[in-house]
Order: structure tokens, then C-alpha cells, then sequence
């Protein structure tokens, strides 16, 4: 059976680490995107006899992230993979802080990794495959969070409300198209991450929902990044996958 080519940001650790790995496992191929080179996948990689590409973009600055993409892409030939996915996984969290108390710098970084570069690489993925005739998939993730704000963390709302929106907005072109590509913006649920670690740690000064964070962990709410990381590749296997194009794993 001929493999399917993933294309997988923020893979460096988390749910995109474990997402990574699992793909590795099934033998399909895989390109990540992310600052550093990760020895374990490589080993993952050998052991399935799977094909990985680790490419090293900072997506704060994606255009060059994007153009490579584009390229690499437009090289191929489709008829060697049963399917092509674009994963834009990777997010970043700003301090936390009321928006009046964040720094400039950190408000364009957030929004540069989880707003602009999921729509520059989606760009460039769908100009790349336009006239690929094999299933193309993009699986956005989003956040509890773009759905439904809370305080201090204005930045990383805004970034998953416009990766929901973009979503909605690129299902209705491609849904146009002989071929086209299938889109959903998922939100994974809650999972024992960093970036939880960082909200249940923030003092309540700067963060009044500390301690709907802490109780999550100290209940047992959060999910791993290995089960969460499973059930997010699992919703790329449904049949009805993009419709709704706004989801969620606990709707499933």
C-alpha cells in the first residue's frame, strides 16, 4: 500500500511529539517543522522503516517555513501517496497578563506562530497540491480557548478564534473545486501540557482562572498528550471529516 505524506508543525514535544511519533509508527512519511532536530523521532523513523524529513523553522517567521513548502510540494508526484495532510499544530502562549500588561513583542510572536503561519502554510499547501487528485486533508488545531475566552490571555484567544475563522472561510473555497481539500479546525480538549502547567502556575493577580486550571490536574481532567495526540489522528480518519468544519474530540 503506498504510504500518506503528513506535514507536521510544532512536533518538538507535547501532543505534536506524540502525534509524530504515531505517524512514524504506521510507516507513512513525514516532514516536521520546528526550531531543533529530535534524535528520538529519528530512531522511531528507523525502527518502522518510516520516511522523515525534519525541517528547522522558527514559525515566528514563517514565510520561509511556507516557501519551502510550496516548493518541496510542487516537486512531488501525488501518485506516490494514498492521501497528503498539512497538521498545524504549533502555538505558542504568551505571558500570562491582561493585554495591558503584555509585552509588544510577545503579542506578535504568539499571533506570528499561531495565527500566521498556519494560514501561510495552508497556502502554500493548497497552491502546491491544487491539481492533486488523491485526498487532501488539513487539520487545524484550535482550542477550547478560541471558542470561548478567558481573561488574560487576549493573545492566544484571538490566535485560535482566527484559525477557526480562516478555517470556515477556506472550507467554502475549496468546497468549489473538482478536487478539493477537506479542512477542520479541532479543538483537542485538555491536555496535560506545558502550557497548562504554565496557566494552574500563574499567581491569581495576573490570572483569575488559576484555579479552574489547578482543579483540572488535581482531578485527573487532563488528558496526555499520547492518548489526545491518538484521538486527533483518529478524527483525520473519519469519513464525515470537515463537516462540521468547527469540532471538537469530545464530540466524538
Amino acid at each position: 500500500m503506498k504510504p500518506q505524506l503528513y506535514i507536521l508543525t510544532g512536533a518538538s514535544r507535547g501532543m505534536g511529539l506524540a502525534m509524530a511519533r504515531q505517524i512514524l509508527e504506521q510507516g507513512h512519511h513525514l516532514i516536521t517543522m520546528a526550531r531543533h532536530r529530535n534524535d528520538a523521532l529519528e530512531a522511531v523513523a528507523q525502527t518502522h522503516q518510516a520516511t522523515l524529513q525534519q525541517w528547522q523553522h522558527d514559525l515566528s517567521a514563517p514565510d520561509t517555513a511556507a516557501q519551502q513548502l510550496r516548493s518541496w510540494l510542487a516537486a512531488q508526484e501525488a501518485s506516490r501517496y494514498a492521501r497528503v495532510v498539512l497538521i498545524n499544530n504549533a502555538g505558542v502562549i504568551p505571558p500570562i497578563a491582561p493585554l495591558s500588561h503584555t509585552d509588544w513583542s510577545a503579542i506578535s510572536n504568539a499571533l506570528r506562530v499561531g495565527l500566521e503561519a498556519p494560514m501561510l502554510l495552508t497556502s502554500a499547501f493548497l497552491q502546491a497540491t491544487e491539481n492533486w487528485s488523491i485526498p487532501r486533508r488539513v487539520l487545524n488545531i484550535s482550542s477550547g480557548l478560541g471558542r470561548r475566552a478567558i481573561a488574560s490571555q487576549a493573545t492566544y484567544c484571538a490566535a485560535k478564534a482566527g484559525m477557526d475563522n480562516f478555517s470556515l472561510s477556506v472550507a467554502l473555497d475549496e468546497a468549489s473545486k473538482p478536487h478539493g481539500a477537506k479542512i477542520c479546525s479541532l479543538a483537542p480538549g485538555v491536555i496535560d501540557t506545558d502550557m497548562q502547567l504554565q496557566l494552574r502556575s500563574a499567581s491569581v493577580e495576573d490570572f483569575p482562572g488559576v484555579g479552574r486550571f489547578a482543579d483540572l490536574k488535581a482531578n485527573g481532567q487532563l488528558t496526555s498528550p499520547e492518548a489526545a495526540g491518538a484521538r486527533v489522528l483518529a478524527w483525520l480518519e473519519r469519513e464525515d471529516f470537515g463537516d462540521p468544519v468547527i469540532a471538537d474530540v469530545r464530540q466524538a
